[in-house]
């Protein structure tokens, strides 16, 4: 079994967001970049099903600039064979990016896709479905468990009333969950190997894919700034408040 995994270059999870001045988009500025978060869990997924001889080739994909060699290469040291990157420097949304991705699975041929459920610098949740829509390929979105059985996969998903579990012909579009599993870190030994893998950069033209943005983004705003709760110094005070806000609010009523 070939398996396709993506892996997106975005503002490291822990790093303060900022706000351009002009309100048109996130200040990247000397920001600390790193692979999406549900994404590392759709490496590790990829991995990990390799090494139980359940694939034979994991093949990690990053679309943007080309500084996401980056991510590519942590992907290749916990363990992916090869990577692609689809090179471009648009900011590009989420329909252009499942065409992309479709354009490489005519070419590549896996038998699994997996992706990150999310990206965390847009949180759209998109990009796994419309691909499954433009394959027409069986999908299973937020996953928390996955085995192989055979050519089928059994996959648990986390959904609104808990968990679901259901079984998909291959191929298949999966989309990972942070209860997958627990990413790996790489070792030293490893990223030095990472760099001898094969890696492939592709121009985004090149795959005749309309790329041309279809949503205009009027502004961007911080969220508004906490405001520091009062401190109160006992018990008493504290249901002194609370009556006085339950009276407040009865008033208005």
């Amino acid at each position: 079994m070939k398996i396709l995994v993506t892996a997106k270059r975005v503002v490291d999870h822990a790093v303060r967001i900022r706000v351009r001045p002009d309100g048109t988009g996130v200040d990247k500025t000397n920001a600390r970049m790193s692979m999406n978060p549900f994404d590392r869990h759709a490496v590790e997924a990829a991995v990990a099903l390799k090494e139980a001889g359940r694939a034979s080739e994991v093949v990690v994909l990053s679309i943007g600039p080309k500084a996401a060699t980056d991510v590519i290469l942590t992907a290749l040291a916990m363990g992916a064979d090869r990577g692609v990157l689809i090179e471009t420097d648009a900011a590009l949304e989420t329909l252009a990016i499942a065409r992309l991705l479709a354009k490489v699975v005519a070419e590549e041929q896996p038998d699994l896709v997996l992706l990150g459920k999310q990206a965390v610098d847009d949180d759209a949740s998109h990009v796994g479905q419309m691909l499954a829509a433009l394959l027409d390929w069986p999908q299973a979105t937020f996953a928390s468990a996955l085995s192989v059985d055979g050519a089928a996969l059994e996959v648990t998903r986390e959904v609104d009333f808990g968990r679901l579990t259901q079984r998909l012909p291959l191929p298949a579009v999966v989309t990972a969950d942070l209860r997958l599993n627990t990413p790996r870190n790489a070792a030293l030994p490893m990223v030095m190997k990472a760099r001898q893998k094969p890696l492939a950069v592709r121009a985004a033209a090149e795959f005749g894919v309309d790329l041309a943005p279809r949503l205009i983004i009027e502004k961007v705003t911080p969220p508004a700034e906490r405001q520091q709760g009062p401190i109160l110094q006992s018990v008493d005070e504290l249901v002194a408040r609370l009556r006085a806000d339950l009276a407040s609010i009865e008033g208005m009523t």
